[in-house]
């Protein structure tokens, strides 16, 4: 999730909880357990086995797939494992988790992939508190991606710098950028933006009001070489930056991956609309949008029915599929991910 969701005084409350009904059982309360543990250990070691030699989900419990392990992810950072815990847990199941993770340091599996740490974050602490439990960590690796290098942040924050269930989405921009103007809204750290590089864009336009993640944005573009000449970084608040933003345009293709909620900035069933309506003006004949939503409890029917409403210019083309490493018990629960269209 990018940010903690918090219920929005729109002018449409009962359509909002049309969209959000499907889905509210996600958020029901589920205790972890230890005894489930040994399921989470034999998944890990089977993934880590087979994983690339790239950065990697492992273990996505909160897809709800595994009873007893609903709060607990496992990332491969290309010798690290970060194991994130998002509610907390009574003292059996932390030491079970460590006893587990001590036996895996151990294993084969881990000397075969060169493992070097292993991290334990507990996302639900103030703070979202990391410990190096294991090793030696590198709190500042920089990791791959299909092929492309990005500078991750361990330790200090909720998010390391890339969102690994958006690898689909990168590519997506990636395989469309050639010869085209790339606008990225909400661009955090800027992979969408390094893709479209990549990919052949003429020009990105990044924006985004936290400067620290459009500067760590310039890092990964110059980790992979680029001309950032091509590329600009505009530290604003969107609704404030049209003119700015359209001068910049028009743009063929159009990135969309907000916050769920950003205070004092965004919430996404109030201000999405805002953006919606605006992108008939600055996309050319033909441009395409990814829009995104990563709320369990929004279905993509929001931003069909949004889209139709504010920008019916836009036509709704297909949802990209997530990696298989985050598959939900509900796909409506997850990242989504749509693909519009000028038509």
């Amino acid at each position: 999730m990018r940010a903690k969701i918090r219920a929005a005084k729109g002018k449409r409350p009962i359509a909002y909880l049309a969209f959000a009904l499907p889905i509210l059982e996600h958020h029901r309360e589920v205790t972890m357990q230890a005894s489930a543990l040994p399921t989470f250990f034999q998944h890990i070691e089977q993934q880590l086995a087979q994983a690339p030699d790239e950065i990697r989900r492992l273990f996505h419990g909160r897809g709800r797939r595994w009873e007893g392990l609903e709060q607990l992810t496992c990332d491969w950072m290309q010798g690290q494992l970060v194991v994130s815990i998002f509610k907390s847990v009574d003292d059996a199941f932390l030491s079970e988790l460590k006893s587990g993770l001590k036996t895996l340091s151990e294993s084969q599996t881990w000397q075969q992939r060169q493992g070097e740490a292993i991290h334990i974050q507990y996302r639900y602490s103030d703070g979202a508190r990391s410990e190096v439990f294991l090793g030696q960590g590198n709190l500042s690796p920089v990791v791959v991606e299909n092929g492309l290098k990005f500078q991750l942040t361990l330790g200090k924050n909720q998010n390391s710098g890339l969102f690994l269930d958006m690898r689909y989405g990168r590519e997506w921009v990636r395989q469309h950028a050639k010869e085209q103007n790339v606008l990225n809204l909400f661009a955090y750290t800027c992979g969408f933006s390094v893709a479209a590089i990549e990919g052949g864009a003429d020009k990105v336009v990044n924006l985004d009001m936290a400067k620290s993640s459009l500067a760590r944005g310039r890092d990964n573009h110059r980790l992979n070489e680029h001309n950032l000449n091509k590329v600009s970084f505009f530290a604003h608040d969107i609704f404030k930056s049209w003119g700015k933003i359209k001068k910049a345009g028009p743009y063929g293709v159009i990135v969309i991956d907000p916050p769920s909620f950003q205070k004092g900035s965004f919430a996404l069933t109030k201000d999405y609309q805002k953006i919606l309506r605006r992108l008939p003006d600055l996309l050319t004949d033909g441009g395409k949008v990814l829009a995104c939503v990563n709320s369990p409890s929004v279905t993509c029917d929001f931003l069909i029915e949004e889209m139709r409403r504010e920008a019916p210019e836009l036509k709704f083309s297909y949802r990209l599929d997530n990696p298989s490493e985050f598959a939900d018990i509900d796909e409506q629960a997850s990242l989504k991910a749509l693909v519009f269209e000028v038509k």
